[in-house]
């Protein structure tokens, strides 16, 4: 089975068994998270969601909270003497794909 789900406004695309890593989501390290903006639906049948599926879900289990990559900002004016530097990580949340039921 496969599906495509929606978090935090961001689209992906999962079967059962993937680890994904999703913007930092507000759940206890352990407990399970359930998704039920579902748009795509692949199994014995394939399902469009038109915008989403309405009897779809998808539950996952908190792994970890990370924090992912730096981002390094560099900004710099030429000729004027002036730079500046800054970095960035955002939050991050590890999950670990259970069920996906239609």
């Amino acid at each position: 089975m496969f599906a495509v789900i929606r978090s935090c406004g961001k689209q992906y695309g999962v079967s059962v068994g993937d680890v994904l890593e999703v913007e930092r989501l507000d759940a206890e390290v352990g407990s399970s998270v359930i998704f039920d903006d579902v748009l795509l639906f692949v199994g014995d049948q394939t399902c469009f969601g038109t915008p989403v599926i309405s009897d779809a879900t998808v539950s996952a289990r908190v792994e970890r909270h990370v924090r992912k990559a730096k981002v390094i900002v560099f900004k710099k004016r030429r000729r004027k003497n002036s730079q500046r530097k800054a970095g960035h990580r955002q939050h991050g949340t590890v999950l670990r794909i259970e069920a996906i039921g239609a």
